[in-house]
């Protein structure tokens, strides 16, 4: 795999890069990768703490994972899409993507080894064929790679920002648009606000991401499509792929995501029942074909509980 440092990731140190573009391989495989001398600067094996300058070109090889295995398990699961490189599949909220601390069993990537003789091992024996991943509680669309050569195109295309992405959310509040924070931009003849706050891990509350000049740049776009003034209904898009992004963005200017109780919202709000979810859905992607290049997009419908707090809710 290869990379290209740009000015926005000047100075940022080896091994954060790589956490932040390799996000299905893990912090310790990559440092290994790096001690090892499998990743090399130009032609050059370099240290975890070597700072990135603009125009750097980055070659990771990567490296047998260790025994552990994810095993295919009968689970149902839901094609939006499938052709000879990629999987499109519809991922329920409470479905975690693949194997971890917290789960051993019952994750997209068991059902995906039952259904699927050829996925990608890029990511490892744990991951096959994850390209990149939604939150456990998120729903929606999510790609899968085929081979080893789909998931470097769709890789490349995440790393440069050319896949697109959609989300509905069900947030606290109406945002002013834009935010104190934010700025409008306009998008396809509407109006968006855009927000552009840099994430970092909390170092408080490790689960927990955090905005910070120090952190990477990330950047979303959204737009209020409905609202009863105590909730509303957001369309959001993101340039940029960080851990919790849409979450802690929304949360920052005081809008936090329905039934997200670790970025501040309440876990049973007045008026509702219970909720088991937080109430975001990506809802739809687009790229190029890894094979042809031309334009695939991807949508997925909103699942049953979410249509059914929407109506709740009157938006």
């Amino acid at each position: 795999m290869e990379f290209e440092i740009g000015p926005e990731n000047q100075g940022t140190r080896l091994d954060h890069f790589l956490a932040e573009q390799l996000v299905d391989v893990g912090r310790s495989r990559i440092q290994q990768w790096i001690r090892n001398g499998h990743v090399l600067i130009e032609t050059e094996p370099a240290r975890a703490s070597k700072r990135l300058r603009t125009g750097d070109r980055i070659r990771v090889h990567p490296q047998p994972l260790n025994p552990l295995k994810a095993f295919p398990e009968d689970i149902s699961i839901d094609i939006l899409y499938e052709d000879d490189n990629v999987v499109a599949v519809n991922k329920p909220a409470g479905m975690v993507v693949h194997s971890g601390a917290t789960a051993k069993s019952g994750t997209l990537v068991n059902a995906l080894l039952h259904h699927f003789t050829s996925l990608s091992k890029l990511g490892g024996d744990l991951r096959p064929g994850i390209v990149h991943r939604l939150d456990k509680m998120t729903s929606g669309v999510l790609l899968v790679a085929k081979h080893d050569k789909a998931h470097q195109a769709l890789a490349s295309q995440f790393q440069s920002r050319h896949v697109r992405k959609v989300y509905w959310a069900i947030v606290h509040g109406k945002p002013s648009e834009p935010p104190r924070q934010g700025r409008l931009v306009e998008i396809g003849g509407h109006r968006w606000s855009r927000l552009e706050m840099p994430i970092c891990r909390d170092t408080r509350q490790r689960i927990k991401m955090t905005t910070h000049a120090t952190g990477r740049a990330a950047e979303t776009d959204f737009r209020v499509t409905n609202s009863t003034g105590e909730y509303s209904l957001l369309e959001v898009r993101i340039g940029t792929g960080r851990t919790h992004q849409i979450r802690v963005h929304l949360a920052k200017i005081g809008h936090a995501i329905v039934g997200d109780r670790l970025y501040g919202a309440p876990g049973s709000p007045k008026g509702l029942e219970q909720i088991t979810r937080f109430y975001l859905h990506a809802s739809s992607i687009g790229f190029c074909c890894p094979e042809n290049q031309n334009e695939v997009a991807i949508k997925a419908p909103l699942p049953k509980e979410f249509t059914k707090l929407l109506e709740q809710l009157g938006l």
